[in-house]
């Protein structure tokens, strides 16, 4: 399975990107997708999952300002992140999980927001 992140880029506060995440190879049908984030001198974090069905799951800092959705038929998910803030410069990873699987990870993409 492979990963192709893309979308990242440098913004000014407040406004918004569009990341994509594009898998590729042996994609089992019942999976959760999800978008982490690792910024300066911090530790990897979640930000948004959803799962092949449309559940979506959110860290508290950026619910209601970005939504994750899905294309199954493309097996790409999307993190639409509006209202940016400095603080969510990051490099952003997305991966895809399977039950009782390591998650597959693709290779970052960087979003960097300016005040």
């Amino acid at each position: 399975v492979q990963l192709q992140a893309s979308g990242g880029g440098l913004v000014q506060a407040g406004g918004s990107l569009r990341l994509s995440c594009a898998a590729s190879g042996s994609i089992f049908r019942f999976n959760v997708m999800g978008w982490y984030r690792q910024g300066p001198e911090k530790q990897r974090e979640l930000v948004a999952t959803i799962t092949s069905s449309g559940g979506t799951n959110y860290a508290d800092s950026v619910k209601g300002r970005f939504t994750i959705s899905r294309d199954n038929a493309k097996n790409t998910a999307y993190l639409q992140m509006n209202s940016l803030k400095p603080e969510d410069t990051a490099v952003y990873y997305c991966n895809i999980a399977y039950v009782g699987m390591q998650p597959y990870w693709g290779q970052g993409t960087l979003v960097t927001v300016s005040s």
